[in-house]
C-alpha cells in the first residue's frame, strides 16, 4: 500500500509538471510602434496592436507573427486556434487599413510589427533566432515583402535574412490588387513593380514555404504567382523554396495549411537544435 502510495505521489507530480509545461498565456493589444510614434497618430494608436500568445514557462520557444487577410482593406487580428498547444508563441498582429492610409502603410506596419517580436520576444522566453511570419492572403503578401525586400525592415534596423522562415498562404506575388487600385490599374491587370515580392527574389533570402489553394479553384491565379516566385527563386539561387498547392481547396485554405506551417517550424528548429 505504501508503495502504492508513492507511485500515486510520483504519478502525480508528473501530471502537475507535465500541465505546466502546457500552461500558456496570453497578452492582448500590445502596441509594437514606440509611444511618440503612437502619440502622433490616432489611427496608429487604434489599429496597430497585436496580441501575444505564448508558453509562459518555457525558455528558448519558437515565435509565428500571424498576419490576417483581408485585402489590406478589412480584417482583424487572430491568433489562429489549431496554432495553440504546439510550443510554440504566436502573435497576431493588427495593422492599419486601405482606403484610410495608403496601402503601402500596411507594409510598413507589418515589418513594425516583427521588429516587435526581435526586440521584445526574448522578455517573454522566446528565442530570437526562431521568428517566423507567416499569413493569409494579404497576410502572406506582407509576409513575403517585408522577407523579400529587406529596406522594410531595415527601417526597424532589423536583418530580414534573421527571420527563421517565410510561410505565406495564398499571398500575391505580383503588386497587390489594393496598390494597383491605388494607382487606377485593373486588378485583372498583373503588374510586377517595387511593391511586388516577385520584383526582389534573391539567394540569400530566409527559407520560403509558399501554400496555395487549388489553381482551378484560388482568385485570380494566385497559384500560377506563386509558382512563378517558386521558381524564380529557385533560378536566383535560392536552395530553400517550396511550393505546396493544396488540391480541392480554394482561396480559403487555411485550414490544411497549418499543419505544412507546423511541419516547417519544427523542420527548421530540429535544423538548429539538432541534438534535440
Amino acid at each position: 500500500m505504501k508503495k502504492l502510495l508513492i507511485l500515486l505521489g510520483f504519478f502525480l507530480i508528473g501530471i502537475v509538471s507535465f500541465g505546466q509545461k502546457l500552461a500558456y498565456e496570453t497578452k492582448s493589444n500590445i502596441q509594437y510602434y514606440n509611444s511618440t510614434t503612437n502619440k502622433s497618430d490616432s489611427y496608429i494608436k487604434e489599429r496597430c496592436t497585436l496580441d501575444l500568445y505564448y508558453p509562459k514557462n518555457v525558455k528558448g520557444f519558437a515565435t509565428i507573427v500571424w498576419f490576417h487577410g483581408g485585402g489590406l482593406t478589412g480584417g482583424n487580428k487572430e491568433i489562429p486556434e489549431v496554432l495553440k498547444d504546439k510550443g510554440f508563441a504566436i502573435i497576431g498582429v493588427n495593422y492599419r487599413l486601405s482606403p484610410k492610409v495608403k496601402a503601402e502603410k500596411c507594409i510598413e506596419d507589418a515589418a513594425a510589427a516583427v521588429a516587435w517580436a526581435f526586440n521584445h520576444i526574448a522578455e517573454y522566453g522566446g528565442d530570437t533566432s526562431l521568428i517566423f511570419v507567416s499569413g493569409h492572403s494579404a497576410g502572406g503578401y506582407l509576409t513575403t515583402m517585408i522577407g523579400l525586400d529587406k529596406k522594410w525592415l531595415q527601417k526597424e534596423t532589423i536583418d530580414a535574412n534573421k527571420i527563421a522562415g517565410l510561410i505565406p498562404f495564398s499571398g500575391q506575388c505580383i503588386t497587390h490588387f489594393e496598390i494597383r487600385k491605388e494607382n487606377g490599374i485593373p486588378e485583372t491587370q498583373p503588374t510586377i513593380d517595387r511593391f511586388a515580392p516577385l520584383f526582389y527574389v534573391r539567394a540569400d533570402a530566409p527559407p520560403l514555404l509558399l501554400i496555395t489553394g487549388d489553381r482551378e479553384l484560388e482568385m485570380l491565379g494566385r497559384y500560377e504567382e506563386n509558382a512563378y516566385l517558386a521558381r524564380m527563386m529557385k533560378i536566383a539561387g535560392h536552395k530553400k523554396t517550396k511550393l505546396f498547392e493544396l488540391d480541392g481547396y480554394g482561396h480559403g485554405m487555411t485550414e490544411p495549411g497549418f499543419p505544412l506551417l507546423v511541419n516547417e517550424v519544427n523542420r527548421i528548429i530540429k535544423e538548429q537544435r539538432p541534438q534535440k
